[in-house]
């Protein structure tokens, strides 16, 4: 079920219903903790099963720390490396592109705030670390942003995918850039046209040697990736430790977030999946 496009949430969960379905494990793609990215989906999942308790809901942790999603990553990306000019290869600049959020919402992400860039750099150091296993080349990466919306006032995550194109076109034109959409599990609109369109464009302006990594979508990898959230989240219900597949030096995701992680910038609501009630500035106020 989606947010914003059909099959939407509020009707898969009903037909959930109506075929007899009495717990289920939520899948979200996106694998990074902020309000937007995870929060809001378990306000979305509460919103559709609330109303009566004969379907239950699991929600499946983020993954940015799972294994998994790294290695699909750095297979695409040194593919990527693979389709530039031979000689341009070894001094390929790596920008890890995501999608921007508003700052306010990256500084209260996670439990203890800023989980969403931090979270993005982990990925990135272990993509990096694991292309430079394969390759023995070590090379230097930023962190992108694309996808910017909302009010021109209001500072969003920056800098922009095609600021730093030209930032770095202006610092050594001859240095190929390989982009790595790692804020994105499949090549959706924002990719093909954010990545392949305009930051594509963007490069081919500055004379930009240029290349986009795929995104997981069904890499092995990622696949079995989910299969062992699924296994990791159904242990965990059953009491059970688990070993659980981690990759990176940043805390563990969790399955059960506390009631303050990633706030609402409207305010409280209710949300599916928390550990405990919230403290007393997320409570709507009494009546």
């Amino acid at each position: 079920g989606n947010r914003n496009w059909d099959p939407y949430l509020a009707d898969t969960v009903a037909q959930m219903r109506s075929d007899g379905v009495t717990r289920a494990a939520a899948f979200v793609t996106s694998a990074y903790s902020s309000y937007a990215g995870c929060r809001q989906y378990r306000e979305n999942l509460y919103d559709a099963v609330a109303p009566e308790t004969s379907l239950r809901i699991d929600k499946l942790r983020p993954y940015f720390d799972h294994p998994g999603f790294v290695e699909s990553f750095v297979e695409a990306t040194c593919a990527a490396l693979a389709e530039l000019p031979s000689g341009a290869r070894r001094q390929a600049r790596l920008m890890f592109a995501t999608h921007s959020i508003p700052l306010a919402m990256a500084e209260s992400s996670g439990p203890t705030g800023g989980a969403y860039v931090a979270q993005h750099r982990c990925v990135a150091e272990r993509v990096t670390a694991g292309i430079h296993r394969r390759t023995g080349v070590a090379h230097d990466w930023q962190l992108v942003y694309c996808s910017r919306s909302g009010s021109p006032s209001t500072p969003w995550l920056e800098p922009d995918v095609n600021d730093a194109l030209a930032a770095h076109a202006a610092r050594d034109i001859s240095r190929a850039v390989v982009v790595v959409p790692i804020g994105f599990v499949s090549d959706h609109m924002e990719v093909v046209y954010d990545l392949d369109t305009e930051a594509a464009a963007t490069a081919e302006k500055l004379r930009l040697p240029f290349a986009r990594a795929a995104t997981s979508g069904v890499h092995p990898a990622f696949v079995t990736m989910v299969r062992e959230l699924v296994v990791e989240r159904a242990a965990a219900e059953r009491g059970e430790a688990v070993e659980r597949a981690v990759s990176g030096g940043l805390e563990p995701a969790v399955h059960l977030c506390s009631a303050n992680c990633c706030p609402n910038p409207r305010g409280w609501r209710p949300a599916l999946g928390e550990t405990e009630e919230p403290a007393a500035a997320q409570r709507p106020p009494s009546t």
